[in-house]
């Protein structure tokens, strides 16, 4: 039988702090994220899961630490530049343009590649023929319904964002972030609101995306999906990390266990 290849590092984290106040969110952070790999990070409410992923996409400036994606660091905290670099995100609350459709959506994903920033918008504008324009949109709108169909929402491109069920809804954030062709994903709770049979689903679709070539980062308070889907699982307490492992050795460790008491969280 051959053997697993050594893993490269797709994201690696280096005393990350932030703070708000006296409160650290985010406390002296370690941790190194396998390329190819599902890396869940849980945690109790409030342990700092959704200020990590703030701080990697350049929405929170961090207090001190490191970032390096790749093996560079990334010293431009712009959102829109971790993007560019292959860094792409969901949110734990739906965040959709309602009255766009579900085609326009994830169309809209594809622009950051296009026309990587305002200038660049306004020069093809002005330079470009109408045919170039056309043959771009054109390239946009094939791309976009290649992802739809991977969804499952290809036959509700002409649907408003706004009119579907929830788990499409899920679904379609994620299409969007994938439209901006990121290497590295994060999740931010994808299956919060999700029934049983869209949870199970969303098992399969997560692994799906991992076989595109993208790094997962999940952050899911559903143990059952975290544990059948993750290779590698972080569990962070008031903003430090209290263990790291597999998920057989997070379900059985004394600290992870302690952490969630109280919760009603089934290990």
């Amino acid at each position: 039988m051959l053997e697993r290849a050594p893993a490269t590092t797709c994201l690696a984290i280096e005393g990350l702090t932030k703070r708000f106040g006296g409160f650290y969110a985010v406390n002296d952070l370690q941790l190194e994220v396998a390329t190819g790999d599902i890396h869940a990070l849980i945690g109790p409410n409030g342990a700092g899961k959704t200020t990590f992923f703030n701080l990697v996409t350049g929405v929170l400036p961090a207090d001190s630490g490191g970032i390096q994606f790749e093996g560079v660091p990334m010293l431009d905290t712009r959102a829109s530049r971790r993007t560019l670099r292959g860094i792409a995100r969901t949110f734990q609350n739906i965040r959709l343009f309602p009255h766009l459709t579900v085609l326009e959506t994830v169309m809209i994903g594809e622009h950051c590649r296009l026309f990587p920033s305002v200038w660049q918008s306004f020069r093809a504008a002005a330079l470009q023929l109408p045919f170039i324009e056309a043959s771009q949109e054109r390239a946009m709108r094939t791309s976009a319904l290649t992802l739809l169909e991977f969804f499952g929402l290809a036959d509700k491109r002409d649907a408003k964002a706004s009119d579907l069920p929830y788990g499409d809804q899920r679904r379609l954030e994620m299409a969007r972030a994938l439209a901006t062709q990121p290497r590295l994903l994060l999740l931010d709770e994808p299956a919060a609101g999700m029934n049983p049979h869209e949870t199970e689903e969303l098992d399969e679709l997560i692994t799906r995306i991992r076989g595109r070539g993208v790094t997962i980062i999940l952050v899911e308070h559903d143990m059952r999906l975290v544990m059948e889907i993750s290779d590698r699982v972080t569990v962070l307490n008031f903003g430090t990390k209290i263990a790291e492992g597999n998920p057989k050795e997070i379900q059985r460790n004394p600290a992870v266990i302690e952490a969630y008491l109280g919760e009603d969280v089934q290990l």
